[in-house]
C-alpha cells in the first residue's frame, strides 16, 4: 500500500486469488481511512489519489513469473527459515542480476537467508512496523556482505515510501524487538515472582513511561505463540543468556491455546 502510494509499481503475490482480492480489499478499504485525512477537504482529490494507488497495485499467485521485471523484491511470508529460503531460492533463478532481495523478518537471521542465494550482496533486511500505512519506522538491516550500494538503495527506497530508515546489524531482533521483547519477557518473569499484578505493571509503563500499552497487553495484541516462537528461537542461539530464558508461564498459556487478542484470552480475557 504504502509503496504503491508513493508512485512504486508493485505487485502483490500471494498462494491464492481469493487472498489477493481479500488483500486488494483491505488495502482499499485502508486508502479510504488515509484519504479522509490526508483529504479532508477534498473529496475529489481524496478519489483521484485511490484511483492512482490501485492503479499502480496488480497481483499474482506466481511469484516466479513476475519476478523478472522487479527491482526489488519484499518477502513477507509465515516466519519460517526453510520456507523464506526456499522462496529465495527459487526467486534468485528467475530474477535480473540488478534486483535487490529483502527481508521483513522480524526475527530471523538475514544472513541465513542471503547464503540461500547467489545475490548475498545484493540483499538486506525492510523491517516494517505494524499497522505499516501509520508507523513512520523501518530498520534496514544489513548483513556483512551487503554491498554499500544495495543498503543505500534499501535506505533510499524507505524514504521514498516515507518511512524515516534506521540502520542496525544483522542482530537478533535488530533495533527495537531486541529491547522489547526482553522488556515484555521480563515483566512476564516480575508478575511470575508475584511481585506485583500483571495490571498494575500495565498501569505503571503506561504512565510512568509514557507507553501506549503496558507489556500484558503488548503481549496479547502480538500474540503469545509470537513471542514464544521469538524468544525460543533466541533462547538457541543464545542459550547463556538470562535476557532470552523462557517463561513457564507464557509456555503453558501457549500451550492451553490462549495466545491472546485473536483466540480471546492470552494474559487477559476479551469479548
Amino acid at each position: 500500500q504504502v509503496a504503491a502510494a508513493s508512485g512504486h509499481t508493485v505487485v502483490l503475490v500471494d498462494q491464492s486469488d481469493e487472498i489477493l482480492k481479500k488483500s486488494t480489499k483491505g488495502i482499499e478499504e485502508s486508502l479510504k481511512r488515509v484519504t479522509k485525512k490526508k483529504f479532508a477537504d477534498k473529496p475529489e482529490a481524496g478519489a483521484e489519489f485511490i484511483q492512482k494507488t490501485l492503479k499502480n497495485l496488480t497481483t499474482s499467485t506466481d511469484a516466479a513469473s513476475v519476478v523478472h521485471s522487479t527491482d526489488l523484491v519484499i518477502e513477507a511470508i509465515v516466519e519460517n527459515l526453510e520456507v523464506k529460503n526456499k522462496l529465495f531460492k527459487t526467486l534468485d533463478k528467475f530474477a535480473p542480476e540488478h534486483t535487490i532481495f529483502a527481508s521483513n523478518t522480524s526475527s530471523l537471521q538475514i544472513t541465513k537467508m542471503a547464503n540461500a542465494t547467489t545475490r548475498q550482496d545484493r540483499f538486506g533486511g525492510l523491517h516494517f512496523f505494524n499497522p505499516v500505512p501509520m508507523m513512520k519506522l523501518v530498520e534496514v538491516i544489513k548483513t556483512p556482505m551487503t554491498s554499500q550500494k544495495t543498503f543505500e538503495s534499501l535506505v533510499d527506497f524507505s524514504k521514498a515510501v516515507g518511512k524515516s530508515p534506521v540502520s542496525c546489524k544483522d542482530t537478533p531482533g535488530f533495533i527495537v524487538n531486541r529491547l522489547l521483547v526482553p522488556y515484555m519477557m521480563e515483566a512476564v518473569r516480575l508478575f511470575e515472582r508475584g511481585d506485583a499484578s500483571k495490571e498494575d505493571i500495565d498501569v505503571a509503563m503506561k504512565l510512568g513511561a509514557g507507553y501506549p500499552m503496558g507489556p500484558f497487553e503488548l503481549l496479547d495484541y502480538v500474540g503469545l505463540d509470537t513471542s514464544k516462537y521469538i524468544i525460543d528461537g533466541w533462547h538457541s542461539l543464545e542459550p547463556n543468556n538470562p535476557l532470552f530464558a523462557p517463561s513457564p508461564l507464557l509456555n503453558k498459556l501457549v500451550e492451553e491455546k490462549k495466545l491472546g487478542k485473536k483466540t480471546g484470552e492470552g494474559f487477559y480475557k476479551y469479548k
